[in-house]
C-alpha cells in the first residue's frame, strides 16, 4: 500500500507514462501478399479465347451476384433441396459452431483492453480457549469483517493486446470464410448429386423402354425358331441381350438408390425417411458469367481464409515480439477491516492502495528469439499456403472452362452418334425379319444403339455437373465482403 501523502501530482505521471506508451506497436504493418509468386495475377483465363456461343463474361451485376446460383437450374426440387442443406447440415452446423466459438474469443481479446474490477467481502470470527490449571488464561473470542472493491488493468504499453484483438478477429473472419466453403461445398455436392440422380432416372427410363423392345425381338426370334426360319443360337443370343440389359437396370436402381441416400445426409435426414420420386429431367445447363481473374480473388472463400491466415501469422509475429519489452500493470484499491459490520461503511476507517508495477524478463536462454523466429516461419508458410491456394482456384476456374467448351461440342456429337445408331438399329431390325441378315448384326446394331444413347445421356450429366463445378471453382458468387460484414451466427 502507497502512503497517504501520495502526491497527486506523481499519481497522474506514472498514469500519462502508462496511456503515453500505449501508441507504440511492436508488430509488422500488415500487407497482403501477392497473390501469385512470380508475376502479377493474368488479366484474363486462358479457356476464354475460344468462348462457347451465348457466353459472355460477367458484368459487375451478373447471376451469381443476384440470387442463389442453384436456382440458375430451374429446378423447383432442386431449390428446395438447397434451402433444406442450409437449414440442416451437420457439416454446415460445425462451420456455424466453429465461427461463433471465433467470435466468442474476439469478444474475450477485446475485454483485456480494459481494467478488471472486482468486490470482495468477508467475516470470520477467531478465539482462544484456557491453558491449564494455576495459569489458565481464557481470551475472548473477537469478529473480523472485510469489505474491498479493487480494480486492476494493464495498459497496452506496447501494443500486445490489441494485436492479439487483431489476431483473433483475421481469426474470426478466416472462420466465417471457412463456413462460406463448407457451404458452398456441401450445396455443390447436392447438385452434383441430384443431377447424377437424375440422369440415372433417364438411363432407368431409357433401359425399360430398350428392355421392352428386347422382349419383342425376342418373341419374334422365338417365333421364327419355332416357324423353323432362325436357329436356335439367335433365341439364345437375344436370351443373353435381355437378362443383360434387365442386369443393368438393376444396377442403375442401386446406384440410385445410393445417390438417394447420400442426398438424404445432405439434408439432414435419415436415408431410410427420406425419397425423391422420379420426374422428368430437365436438362438445363446455365451460361455461368466468369468474369476477370482478379474477381477471383474477392469471390473464393478458401482464397479469403488463406489470406485472414496471413494475417493472423503476422499479427503473431507482434505478439511474440513484445515479449523483448516489459509489462506494466495498475492497481488500485478501496476497503475497510472491522470487528463491527456497522462500520464497514465508515469512511474513519477506510483505507486505499494505489500501485504501479512492471515486469521484464532478463535471461531466457534465447526463448523470445526462437519464438519470434518461429511466428516469421509460420507467416511465410501462410504466404505460401495463400499463394498455392490462388493457383489451385485459377486451375479450377481453367479445367471447368475448358470441360465446359469440349462437353458442349461432345453433346452435338454425341447427339448425331445416337441418331445415326437408332437408324441403323432399326434398319438392321428390318432386314433381320425378312431375312437378310443373321441375328448377330441385330445384336451389335442394339448394343451400338444403346451405348450411343446412354453416352447421350452422360454427357448432358456431364455438362450439368461441369457448370457446377465451374460456378464452385468462381466462389458461388460469395464475396469477400461477406467476411467483413458477418453477422455473429449464420444460418
Amino acid at each position: 500500500m502507497m502512503p497517504m501523502q501520495i502526491s497527486t501530482s506523481l499519481r497522474l505521471t506514472l498514469l500519462a507514462m502508462a496511456l503515453g506508451l500505449g501508441g507504440c506497436a511492436v508488430g509488422p504493418a500488415y500487407e497482403r501478399p501477392a497473390a501469385l509468386p512470380a508475376g502479377p495475377v493474368p488479366t484474363i483465363y486462358k479457356g476464354v479465347n475460344a468462348p462457347l456461343p451465348g457466353w459472355a463474361p460477367a458484368a459487375p451485376a451478373d447471376a451469381l451476384e443476384r440470387g442463389p446460383w442453384w436456382q440458375l437450374f430451374n429446378d423447383p426440387e432442386l431449390d428446395r433441396l438447397s434451402r433444406q442443406v442450409q437449414a440442416a447440415n451437420q457439416n454446415i452446423a460445425v462451420a456455424v459452431a466453429n465461427y461463433a466459438q471465433a467470435r466468442a474469443i474476439v469478444a474475450q481479446q477485446r475485454a483485456s483492453l480494459f481494467p478488471v474490477v472486482s468486490l470482495g467481502a468477508g467475516g470470520d470470527r477467531a478465539g482462544g480457549g484456557s491453558s491449564g490449571s494455576s495459569g489458565d488464561t481464557n481470551r475472548g473470542a473477537a469478529s473480523a469483517y472485510r469489505l474491498q472493491i479493487g480494480a486492476s488493468w494493464e495498459p497496452d504499453v506496447f501494443g500486445r493486446l490489441r494485436t492479439a484483438v487483431g489476431a483473433a478477429e483475421a481469426s474470426a473472419q478466416a472462420s466465417a470464410a471457412d463456413l462460406a466453403s463448407v457451404r458452398l461445398a456441401a450445396l455443390g455436392e447436392l447438385a452434383i448429386n441430384y443431377f447424377s440422380l437424375r440422369q440415372t432416372d433417364a438411363q432407368i427410363g431409357m433401359l425399360a423402354s430398350t428392355i421392352e423392345g428386347y422382349e419383342r425381338v425376342l418373341q419374334i426370334t422365338s417365333n421364327r425358331f419355332a416357324a423353323g426360319v432362325s436357329a436356335r443360337s439367335d433365341v439364345l443370343q437375344a436370351q443373353t441381350q435381355l437378362a443383360t440389359a434387365r442386369s443393368d437396370a438393376l444396377g442403375l436402381a442401386r446406384s440410385r438408390a445410393e445417390l438417394e441416400h447420400a442426398i438424404a445426409v445432405l439434408v439432414g435426414q435419415s436415408p431410410s425417411s427420406f425419397a425423391l420420386a422420379s420426374t422428368p429431367w430437365q436438362v438445363v445447363v446455365p451460361a455461368v458469367p466468369v468474369g476477370v481473374p482478379s474477381t477471383l480473388l474477392q469471390r473464393r472463400p478458401d482464397i479469403a481464409a488463406a489470406e485472414r491466415d496471413v494475417a493472423v501469422a503476422n499479427a503473431d509475429i507482434g505478439i511474440a515480439r513484445s515479449a523483448y519489452f516489459p509489462t506494466f500493470g495498475l492497481s488500485a484499491s478501496y476497503g475497510n477491516n472491522t470487528s463491527r459490520v456497522g462500520d464497514l461503511f465508515s469512511l474513519s476507517n477506510a483505507a486505499w492502495s494505489f500501485g504501479l508495477s512492471a515486469a521484464q524478463t532478463l535471461f531466457n536462454a534465447g526463448a523470445t528469439r526462437a519464438s519470434v523466429e518461429g511466428a516469421e516461419a509460420r507467416h511465410q508458410a501462410t504466404v505460401a499456403s495463400y499463394r498455392q491456394v490462388v493457383l489451385t482456384a485459377f486451375a479450377d476456374v481453367e479445367n471447368g472452362l475448358a470441360a465446359t467448351r469440349v462437353l458442349e461440342q461432345q453433346q452435338q456429337l454425341r447427339v448425331e452418334a445416337a441418331e445415326a445408331a437408332g437408324l441403323v438399329e432399326e434398319q438392321i431390325l428390318n432386314r433381320y425379319k425378312s431375312g437378310q441378315v443373321s441375328y448377330t448384326e441385330v445384336v451389335q446394331a442394339q448394343v451400338t444403339a444403346l451405348n450411343a444413347r446412354r453416352q447421350l445421356v452422360q454427357v448432358q450429366a456431364d455438362r450439368q455437373t461441369a457448370a457446377v463445378a465451374l460456378i464452385q471453382a468462381l466462389g458461388g458468387g460469395w464475396t469477400d465482403g461477406e467476411v467483413n460484414n458477418a453477422p455473429a451466427i449464420v444460418n
